[in-house]
């Protein structure tokens, strides 16, 4: 039968659990938010030097080139950007999972 003190303990536990798994949740959408804006003004600033490109261009032959450019750039860009945003998801989830992970297997143990 459970008593008051191992009840509290299990309380106790439970939040110090809860409060870390927030903790690395914010830390982890702290450093999403920071990538997505980072990602965000350069692909503003690409897009930008790319139209300025695109009204100096001389010829359609030109200005096809650079478009052609741009797009196989922010194709990749783009690319490299999800990548990275999927591992800092995966990231967060994990430190997030942690402190579960470890009462898991007091309970299994």
């Amino acid at each position: 039968m459970m008593n008051f003190d191992s009840t509290s303990k299990m309380n106790k536990e439970a939040m110090d659990s809860m409060l870390t798994t927030m903790s690395a949740m914010t830390k982890g959408f702290q450093q999403i938010a920071a990538e997505a804006t980072e990602y965000s003004k350069k692909s503003y600033e690409d897009s930008a030097a790319t139209v300025e490109k695109l009204v100096s261009a001389k010829s359609l032959d030109k200005a096809i080139e650079i478009q052609t450019d741009y797009a196989k750039s922010s194709y990749e860009t783009f690319v490299a950007q999800a990548t990275k945003m999927s591992e800092l998801y995966a990231d967060m989830a994990k430190e997030a999972y942690k402190p579960f992970e470890a009462a898991a297997s007091k309970v299994t143990a």
